[in-house]
């Protein structure tokens, strides 16, 4: 295992900040691989990888590139156990160190905190408790951290860079298949024999937790398990 190092000292966050532009104009229609490599030789292991365990496809892609990356996988406390026994073959099949990342306080503790079930009543609030605040934690370390995120899956993705500044926790983040399409990504996990969560048969296109997604129906959008019913189509995590 290897030493992570300190947050990002201000003095090169402008310096990142400007290097993340550059790259996210240069590299706009590179193959994810040129795009993945130039963080690797550019952050080393400053860089880390975060995944919902919908699929292993970014896992598979970054521990290629840099064997042992750290994988940051948030907790929830309301994840389905197929979520949690993706994340453990991931960890098991692939060279990488696995951060489970988890919220200040239990189910148990919020519930007594800010009453049963926050999700149905301010799933926003309960987003930012138990996702985006614990990620948040996780990233500090590193410089830049990596995703699946793709332009087709929302329409709040549709402008996402391959590279990008991430202003909210200062540091770079690096979207290797933004432009792929959904054929794309299941053409390679296909062909690479991808680690995959079972429920993505079963009808979950898009995995969260388990109080606000369901499956969809045929033709439906992919997204529309997510809060299913509400305006809300996005955790907080890529905002």
């Amino acid at each position: 295992m290897y030493s992570r190092c300190v947050a990002v000292p201000p003095d090169l966050r402008d310096d990142y900040a400007a290097l993340a532009e550059q790259a996210a104009k240069e590299l706009d229609q590179s193959p994810a691989e040129d795009i993945l490599a130039w963080a690797v030789d550019t952050f080393e292991r400053d860089l880390c990888v975060a995944s919902s365990m919908g699929d292993a496809l970014m896992v598979h892609m970054v521990a290629r590139a840099l064997p042992g990356v750290s994988v940051l996988f948030v907790d929830t406390g309301y994840h389905f156990p197929e979520t949690l026994g993706t994340r453990d073959s991931v960890a098991a099949a692939h060279r990488v160190e696995l951060l489970a990342l988890t919220p200040r306080q239990t189910v148990a503790e919020q519930d007594s905190t800010f009453g049963p079930d926050l999700w149905s009543r301010d799933p926003d609030a309960c987003c930012g408790l138990r996702k985006v605040e614990p990620l948040a934690r996780g990233l500090e370390p590193f410089h830049a951290w990596v995703t699946g995120l793709r332009r087709d899956e929302a329409g709040t993705r549709r402008h996402g860079g391959v590279v990008e500044w991430d202003q909210k926790r200062s540091m770079v983040k690096v979207n290797p298949i933004a432009t792929w399409s959904q054929a794309k990504a299941d053409a390679y996990m296909a062909e690479n024999g991808v680690l995959v969560n079972p429920l993505a048969d079963a009808g979950y296109p898009s995995i969260g937790c388990r109080p606000c997604t369901r499956a969809v129906a045929p033709g439906e959008d992919p997204r529309s398990g997510r809060w299913s019913g509400r305006s809300k189509t996005e955790c907080g995590i890529h905002l």
